[in-house]
């Protein structure tokens, strides 16, 4: 019986994801995305997790290589035998691919890749749906759709100027150019960069301080954080307001003031 391609651990209310294809550098198939959506949808519904960390299987030296060439060769060719015939089967065939691994958006709780190794292409772009990155420092980093003929996918063009601003977006997606993990925390594409052997260790780490938080008000800034690109600053307004009177009524916040008072960590429960 074959290995899972995507594994799961947990430790209390933080749990690890896990890209397992390591002989394949951890590629991006259609079976380790099915996989993958499979695991986001059952955490979605775990009302106890607080936070996850998204990582690559280590031994083949890659976070992740982007998506299969074999799937995206068999594409071409078919691309090419009929220009046109087979552009709709494709482009729907790709959308729903992307979706598969742009699940981990849907996790109500916050995720952080921990990128600890290379991370190419669509490999890159599935850390860009987490919600904060720490880098390899001598992890290779790369957009390089237009170095292999194509036009960058997985929410490439969206997630990048937001995150960059337009202008280094586009060159980093214009010229494929490879970073280095100490570069991309430079420029802020990741948050920091760590030895290779940190980077799970760190990440975790980030994990559990965030699960030490109130999980409501803090899936709540996600959720703020997410719309705030398409809402007015009256609308975010009405958002915080609502979400404030929310927690007022939990016991997390009598917890979380009680806990100020009386200079102690808090116990939060998620109620």
């Amino acid at each position: 019986m074959s290995e899972p391609l995507v594994l799961s651990a947990r430790d209390g209310d933080v749990v690890t994801l896990t890209l397992h294809n390591p002989a394949r550098r951890n590629a991006m198939t259609q079976a380790m995305g099915e996989a993958f959506h499979a695991e986001v949808e059952r955490l979605r519904g775990d009302e106890r997790l607080r936070a996850v960390v998204l990582t690559g299987a280590p031994e083949g030296g890659a976070f992740c290589a982007g998506g299969d060439l074999g799937m995206i060769g068999g594409h071409a060719e078919r691309g090419a035998a009929s220009p046109g015939d087979a552009r709709a089967a494709a482009r729907t065939t790709m959308k729903r691919f992307y979706e598969l691994f742009l699940s981990v958006r849907d996790l109500p709780c916050p995720s952080v890749a921990a990128i600890n190794g290379h991370a190419v292409g669509a490999g890159l772009c599935i850390t860009l749906a987490c919600d904060l990155r720490i880098a390899a420092r001598d992890a290779k980093l790369s957009f390089n759709f237009a170095r292999l003929g194509i036009h960058p996918g997985m929410g490439a063009t969206w997630t990048l100027p937001r995150l960059l601003g337009p202008a280094r977006a586009a060159e980093l997606l214009y010229t494929g150019r490879t970073l280095s993990g100490e570069e991309a925390a430079a420029i802020g594409l990741v948050g920091r960069a760590v030895a290779r052997d940190e980077v799970l260790p760190a990440a975790r780490a980030l994990a559990a301080e965030i699960a030490g938080s109130a999980p409501i008000p803090v899936r709540g800034i996600k959720q703020a954080l997410r719309e705030s690109p398409g809402r007015d600053l009256d609308a975010q307004l009405g958002f915080e307001a609502e979400q404030q009177a929310l927690c007022y009524e939990t016991t997390d916040m009598q917890e979380g003031l009680a806990a100020a008072r009386e200079k102690r960590p808090p116990r939060f429960q998620g109620r």
